[in-house]
């Protein structure tokens, strides 16, 4: 005969926290440390500002993983610190970034060309480090996060709309900046 086993509330959660997709804030660091820190380094142009970035925002998540219910959310979480910590050092920041008169041209090659395709790339990430910081960082969830227009304003803690027209004006300067006239040459139907 089988006799029925009561827990108490606290093995309960213990037995809930064992069936989460990540059952320690460990495993859950090493899944997704990668995929995390491209969204810090697309926040910040300093691959060593955004490790900083990173742990600080792995160190808030830390703190708290006691009290986040829904792991299936902690990315969000994650992303949500990730913008905070990065806007209030945008606030405290002095200036220490330099405006150049002329920008180096990429040079071309052959388009199937694996270099030339870097130096597109790199072009494109150097434009968006040029957009203004609430701009730069929709542009950064919207198109490398892949989130949707609800999503992006939900982890920024702003309209749908702020989103729509913030996203289109920060496309618009990318078309209008000279770095990529050579994406927009390659683009063009025929080339």
């Amino acid at each position: 005969m089988t006799t029925p086993v009561c827990t108490s509330a606290p093995n309960a959660a213990a037995s809930a926290r064992q069936t989460l997709p990540y059952p320690s804030f460990s495993s859950y660091v090493r899944e997704r440390q990668p995929v995390l820190l491209r969204t810090a380094r697309s926040l910040t142009a300093n691959p060593s500002d955004a490790e900083d970035l990173l742990q600080t925002a792995l160190a808030k998540t830390y703190v708290a993983w006691d009290r986040i219910e829904d792991h299936r959310a902690l990315d969000g979480y994650v992303r949500r610190a990730l913008l905070n910590t990065r806007t209030s050092q945008w606030r405290k920041r002095k200036v220490d970034e330099f405006v150049c008169d002329e920008l180096p041209e990429p040079e071309r090659t052959a388009a199937a060309d694996p270099a030339e395709e870097q130096a597109l790339h790199d072009a494109m990430w150097r434009a968006i480090m040029k957009l203004p910081a609430r701009q730069r960082a929709m542009v950064v969830l919207r198109y490398y996060e892949d989130l949707s227009e609800a999503q992006t304003a939900e982890v920024l803690g702003v309209s749908v709309g702020t989103v729509k027209s913030a996203v289109s004006r920060a496309l618009g300067k990318l078309r209008e900046d000279p770095e990529l006239e050579p994406v927009r040459w390659t683009s063009r139907p025929g080339h």
